[in-house]
């Protein structure tokens, strides 16, 4: 009796504690883009604690380079199915490999044929975020329609490739989700929900390994905080408007628990720099409350 007493107690406490850190911790994010010129969506989700919190949660964001992230579980199914192999030669063909791109593959080996492994190939487009690579990756899984039919929900749509997103300021922004789809398939994820323990073991280590967009989600936290993200970012109209600045991830605490942080900035015309300045702040402040 004593000890269900207590356990009520607790269950209370904890829940109490939660409920008011994230209403403090809602109205410190509402202050931090209150007076930006952006449109900014969040999720913020504990993975082994109940804890969430939302802010534009069911609106439709633009992905840009966040659905790499989304392509990799589609291709690590299917090396858990055995289809593939992480191991398994690819062929990257010169023509594959566009010049008007992002491409630190491009930049390293030059435009010529060259055979990779899955395996680097996933590291390449997520740890480096190529361009190149990821388009070669989707053409091994059959295209965009495959990588959309695998997720088959209403809250994401993926159409375009890397490619075609370059060829116009609108084809940059048709692939959309929503933040509360993002953390929870992030959550999912860790909880290897979708992927073998094996396959979600490799990808958040590549996650943790990325080497873009540290000025973000990463970029107010200790150094020494793990952290497995996905960043995306789109062009710079001429009205000096950028469609989309985006990183999403999962931070672990210094309990060794994690959350999964989510922020979309959407349509700012502030500097560049600045719209990565509200993702950090959002996550600094995230980080702040649920570190304690």
């Amino acid at each position: 009796m004593i000890k269900s007493i207590f356990t009520f107690a607790l269950l209370l406490f904890v829940t109490t504690f939660y409920a008011q850190s994230t209403a403090l911790l809602e109205k410190e994010i509402n202050q931090i883009i209150a007076n930006k010129k952006a449109d900014v969506g969040v999720a913020i989700l504990g993975i082994e604690d109940n804890f969430s919190l939302e802010i534009n949660g069911n609106k439709q964001y633009p992905l840009l380079s966040v659905f790499k992230f989304h392509l990799a579980l589609a291709v690590l199914d299917k090396v858990d199915k055995g289809i593939f192999s992480l191991n398994q030669k690819i062929t990257v063909k010169e023509r594959d490999l566009l010049e008007n791109t992002w491409s630190p593959f491009l930049k390293k080996y030059g435009k010529r044929d060259a055979q990779i492994t899955i395996r680097e190939a996933l590291q390449w487009t997520i740890s480096h975020s190529d361009n190149n690579i990821c388009d070669v990756l989707i053409a091994q899984i059959g295209g965009m329609a495959a990588l959309n039919g695998f997720f088959k929900s209403p809250h994401l749509i993926l159409k375009n490739n890397e490619k075609q997103m370059h060829e116009s300021w609108d084809a940059e922004f048709v692939n959309t989700t929503t933040p509360n789809y993002t953390a929870t398939l992030l959550k999912n994820f860790f909880e290897n929900k979708i992927v073998s323990n094996q396959a979600t073991h490799f990808l958040y280590k590549t996650m943790v390994e990325t080497s873009v967009g540290l000025n973000r989600i990463k970029g107010q936290l200790p150094t020494n905080i793990e952290v497995a993200h996905r960043t995306g970012s789109s062009s710079t109209n001429k009205q000096g408007v950028t469609g989309a600045i985006n990183d999403i991830g999962i931070v672990q605490l210094p309990n060794g628990k994690h959350m999964v942080i989510v922020v979309f900035v959407h349509n700012t015309s502030e500097e560049f720099a600045v719209g990565e300045q509200i993702i950090a702040a959002i996550s600094k402040a995230t980080y702040d409350t649920f570190a304690k």
